[in-house]
């Protein structure tokens, strides 16, 4: 009896033990999170157009153009390429789209219009997979400047249905329809 109620004792001490081992081994918060842009962008209508599902870098002190450089491809965020999802075909800067889901990668540039690009490839790894060859479209975003700098990378799709892009000082925008 003594050996049954010391195995049971145990037991439990070793579960009790393990459960909470398991507990603490979620990780902390990401340094560059998640985040969402849809039109309509109220969460209450499920009825969408458009949905941008983005990972949010931090400047913390950096140049945009150190963390995407001009003339290169970027993931357009953080961590997994940026994804775009048309829930019904669209003209993406003047393109048709058919409705879908698809990577959203840029090409920044410092003299202009950055480069906007809807690619085939989908659940990809920042830039290093991108393969011109699956690119649904490539457009050009017109380049504003914000007068108060974005600190984290940020995506909004505004009421004329303008996907806009903010960091730093710069603001690329491409019109949907």
């Amino acid at each position: 009896m003594k050996k049954s109620i010391l195995s049971i004792a145990i037991f439990a001490i070793t579960l009790l033990a393990t459960t909470e081992t398991a507990a603490q081994k979620f990780k902390a918060l990401d340094k560059s999170p998640m985040d969402v842009a849809s039109f309509p962008s109220n969460y209450k209508i499920s009825d969408k157009v458009v949905k941008v599902v983005y990972s949010r870098p931090q400047l913390k002190g950096r140049a945009v153009s150190k963390l995407a450089p001009a003339g290169k491809v970027w993931r357009t965020g953080a961590n997994e390429a940026a994804e775009i999802t048309f829930y019904r075909d669209v003209t993406f800067g003047g393109k048709a789209v058919k409705a879908g889901t698809y990577s959203l990668f840029t090409i920044p540039s410092e003299a202009g219009d950055w480069t906007v690009i809807i690619n085939s490839a989908r659940n990809v790894w920042g830039s290093y997979f991108y393969k011109q060859d699956q690119d649904v479209v490539r457009v050009s975003g017109t380049v504003s400047r914000s007068e108060k700098s974005i600190e984290a990378f940020s995506i909004l799709i505004d009421s004329d249905m303008t996907l806009k892009m903010g960091w730093g000082n710069t603001v690329v925008s491409v019109p949907i329809k």
